[in-house]
């Protein structure tokens, strides 16, 4: 007689080893890694990318992704709100310790937000050059024609914390990216530079928030510059630029010897 094999769930073909499940994630968990590991494909493919690519990457099936998302185009909502957000940027510069250099603090601060500012423009040009257009759900395209579902157009939103509904695309408190999102994301990176000069406060010229605004406008043109051919100042300079100014202390012109 041939003994039966128990027929448990874990059982597996004679050779084969048995299917490890992915450990447990509330929905609002599973959005955030599927959003964390889409964000590197969306920067390359843009709105392009395919599901597919998604769920191998993140190790999961497809249809996992549509438990936790309504349509492609809330996924890639979602990344872009994620993008968006200030909040990351803001830690890191709360976590520079206090102890270290100034130079070393802005630095490093500086690095944290070039490297926000470099992926900002690296998944916003790729949506952009591929098609994606933020904009009411399955709304025409030039030809009257609504889109359909998982194309490159949809409502920016994503779902709420708690209830899984949808909501606007929204900072880290989930208020929506208008104007008013934006300056509280522009006034908290504000903030979080000040902490780092208020050690130094006694001997700075102004005060520290208007010194963080200041290196604040310096970074973003750094971004934005118009002649872009050419490279860049590098942060190591910039900073020390910030900090001590444009002249070469041991070559002072005597206008600007011992002056304030």
């Amino acid at each position: 007689m041939t003994k039966s094999t128990p027929n448990t769930p874990d059982a597996a073909p004679s050779g084969q080893p048995a299917r490890r499940r992915a450990p447990s994630m509330s929905p609002e968990e599973r959005r955030a890694m599927i959003v964390h590991v889409t964000l590197p494909l969306v920067a390359e493919y843009g709105a392009a990318v395919k599901t597919s690519q998604i769920a191998a990457a993140a190790g999961i099936g497809e249809a996992t992704i549509f438990r936790v998302f309504k349509d492609k185009d809330e996924l890639l909502e979602a990344c872009i709100a994620e993008t968006l957000r200030p909040d990351n940027v803001v830690e890191s510069i709360r976590a520079i310790p206090l102890e270290i250099s100034l130079h070393e603090r802005l630095h490093e601060a500086a690095a944290a937000m070039q490297a926000h500012m470099d992926r900002m423009g690296r998944v916003l040009g790729a949506m952009h050059a591929s098609g994606f257009r933020s904009g009411p759900r399955n709304r025409g395209d030039a030809s009257g024609q609504p889109h359909q579902r998982g194309d490159a157009a949809g409502q920016p939103h994503q779902r709420g914390e708690e209830s899984g509904q949808p909501r606007e695309r929204g900072d880290a408190a989930g208020q929506p990216h208008g104007q008013g999102g934006r300056t509280a994301g522009i006034a908290a990176t504000r903030a979080a530079l000040a902490e780092l000069l208020a050690p130094e406060q006694p001997a700075l010229r102004l005060p520290p928030d208007q010194l963080a605004g200041v290196l604040l406008d310096l970074l973003f043109a750094r971004s934005r510059r118009p002649d872009a051919d050419s490279e860049p100042i590098c942060l190591a300079s910039l900073i020390e630029l910030f900090l001590h100014g444009a002249f070469d202390h041991t070559k002072l012109p005597d206008e600007f010897r011992g002056g304030a």
